[in-house]
């Protein structure tokens, strides 16, 4: 089995800080995709941003210029930190991988999330 946990949510004023970090541990033989995602009371879960293992970077339009993405493929971790948080930023944030646990095996897999929140 898979499993990725994420660390380094919690509470910060507007205009903070975070950094968040998803470490996947198990039968792992390497890593694909792996992305951050969001979700608010009341909303549906969105993309917030995604990383190849080659470390080619996607990100939402409302994030792009405050959050960067990043990878350690040897430690199989991915990290996001947040620059300038916004109120609208608080969420449940996931971690998402897809991962091979054989050459030719993929599947998806999601952390159990990590709350953030912006508040003064």
């Amino acid at each position: 089995q898979v499993q990725l946990v994420e660390s380094g949510g919690g509470l910060v004023q507007p205009g903070g800080s975070l950094r968040l970090s998803c470490a996947a541990s198990g039968r792992i033989f390497s890593i694909d995709a792996m992305g951050w995602y969001r979700q608010a009371p009341g909303k549906l879960r969105e993309l917030v941003a995604t990383i190849t293992s080659g470390g080619s970077t996607n990100y939402a339009d409302f994030v792009k210029g405050r959050f960067t993405i990043s990878r350690d493929n040897a430690k199989n971790t991915v990290y996001l930190q947040m620059n300038s948080l916004k109120p609208e930023d608080t969420a449940v944030y996931y971690c998402n991988a897809d991962v091979r646990r054989t050459f030719v095996t993929v599947n998806n897999y999601w952390g159990q999330g990590t709350q953030v929140t912006v508040s003064s």
